[in-house]
């Protein structure tokens, strides 16, 4: 990931936004709601005001099942706290947010093969019967920015030798890197050349 955010710096920049308002090696934290901080893989924070973040997370296998939980419960309650410290004042009173969250995924057979639900109650969502861990994250990406928790999403797969080149795939039209891309800088350029107060 740290290529990705790399490239995210480097848009951030061209859009205008000076480097020392640009943090992604530390001072990464923002004050929460249900804890008193949590801490971002990259942040824009100019003049007291923050303008962007972003939570950028990857998994390799083996264990799918269990890192699935892990990471959608992680990004619902981030989004959750900082939306609702926003609300309570916890920072900017004129400037609204921009979050976004990238995610990438190991590209394997275990990954793209259908996954059992167990229904012991109550059926779940039709979209999750036999979907595998990569048709799961992909429903997961764009639900988060359809219930509004994040600003966009970007969902990419990369095999584990190819990664290394470089290398990814976007299996969703609506999750890519572009329009994530597109987003952030036009949300920077907005802010990065502008004296907020």
């Amino acid at each position: 990931m740290d290529g990705f955010i790399q490239l995210i710096y480097e848009l951030v920049i061209h859009a205008g936004v000076d480097q020392n308002n640009i943090f992604f090696k530390k001072s990464l934290e923002l004050p929460g709601f249900f804890r008193p901080t949590k801490e971002w893989d990259f942040l824009v924070v100019k003049n007291d005001q923050f303008i962007i973040a972003l939570e950028a997370k990857s998994q390799v296998g083996p264990s799918f099942g269990n890192n699935f939980n892990n990471r959608t419960e992680e990004a619902i309650g981030s989004a959750l706290d900082l939306w609702t410290a926003y609300r309570e004042g916890a920072f900017n009173k004129t400037v609204k947010p921009w979050l976004g969250y990238l995610f990438l995924l190991e590209d394997c057979e275990a990954s793209r093969r259908p996954v059992k639900v167990r229904e012991p109650h109550f059926k779940v969502f039709p979209e999750f019967v036999d979907a595998s861990y990569s048709k799961r994250y992909e429903f997961f990406c764009r639900k988060l920015v359809r219930e509004r928790h994040y600003n966009v999403a970007s969902f990419l797969l990369s095999h584990r030798k190819q990664g290394l080149k470089g290398e990814y795939q976007e299996p969703a039209e609506d999750l890519t890197f572009e329009i994530f891309a597109k987003s952030l800088v036009a949300h920077a350029s907005v802010y990065g050349v502008s004296n907020i107060k």
